[in-house]
């Protein structure tokens, strides 16, 4: 099967709008001859003239007025989807998808998922949150927001900067009748909320402390595989429970819950937004980095979002 370059249905139309070729020729930049050339190309292809020529004048035949019926509108189309796509490049627009961590995407979603869409209204997130990796190229998305150990090792990242650790936490009432653990082995004793993880495992609590290391298998009255539930249940007196500081930061400075062992938890590895080589990016995808740039930098203002 023949296929058919742009010019030439381009030349086949720009013919038709200007009334010859030498006009259309000046509109496409192109040479009279190289036009020429081009629709005696097509027409031989098709084996079928499409224009009546005459030393004065150049009309289309019965074949060319229906030939021209039906490019015109694909032709259109077709350069509307260049258009818009060249807009891209100059005003951040269209869909970003972004796969994370759910814990990860909470730490981000203020001080940078909502300012970026503040300053770029015309952009629409698509934020998906699941525990598995994915090969995010492969699975469509623009961007992959995880801890850096578990980035791969040909991606593009960026360090997000950010000191994140885990909280050992309780409800003040949960401590009315029970002695404060001073070490970690003394939650044993205690109900504790148990965590599952994305495939099937039971978290295990990880602590540290002067080189020692240390893996808990709590027990108590319920496993949970959200955070947001976990935490319900650790404001509730049901037990005690284990999180990223930064899903319980407020909760704690409100009272809400008591945080202990806090020796024990010492900083983790940091978050990274990473990608793989984009060329010729939309401004969307730029505009993000280059904000992902100045919250790892601490240039990006932040704000609480309760």
């Amino acid at each position: 099967m023949t296929r058919h370059s742009l010019i030439e249905l381009e030349a086949v139309l720009a013919i038709v709008r200007c009334g010859s070729f030498r006009a259309a020729a000046l509109e496409l930049g192109m040479s009279t001859t190289a036009i020429s050339s081009a629709v005696g190309k097509l027409e031989r292809e098709l084996a079928v003239r499409l224009f009546n020529r005459t030393t004065r004048s150049v009309s289309l035949t019965y074949a060319g007025r229906i030939f021209v019926a039906q490019i015109k509108p694909a032709l259109e189309n077709i350069q509307n989807a260049m258009n818009t796509a060249r807009a891209q490049q100059e005003t951040p627009s269209g869909t970003l998808r972004i796969n994370a961590f759910a814990t990860a995407a909470r730490e981000i979603m203020v001080p940078l998922v909502l300012s970026y869409l503040q300053r770029f209204p015309q952009v629409h997130i698509d934020l998906v949150t699941e525990g598995r990796l994915v090969d995010v190229v492969a699975a469509g998305f623009d961007l992959g927001l995880r801890s850096a150990d578990l980035v791969p090792n040909d991606a593009i990242a960026i360090p997000l900067g950010k000191m994140r650790r885990m909280a050992v936490v309780a409800s003040p009432a949960f401590f009315e009748e029970r002695n404060v653990p001073q070490v970690p082995q003394d939650l044993l004793a205690y109900p504790c909320i148990r965590g599952r993880l994305p495939d099937g495992a039971l978290l295990r609590w990880r602590f540290e402390k002067g080189g020692e290391e240390l893996h808990l298998d709590v027990e108590g009255p319920i496993t949970l595989d959200e955070a947001s539930l976990a935490r319900i249940a650790a404001i509730n007196s049901v037990g005690i429970g284990y999180f990223m500081e930064a899903d319980v930061r407020e909760d704690i400075t409100a009272g809400r819950l008591v945080r202990i062992l806090e020796d024990w938890t010492p900083p983790l590895v940091p978050l990274c937004l990473y990608y793989y080589n984009r060329r010729n990016s939309s401004a969307a995808f730029q505009a993000f980095i280059a904000l992902a740039r100045d919250y790892a930098a601490g240039r990006l203002a932040q704000r609480s979002s309760g």
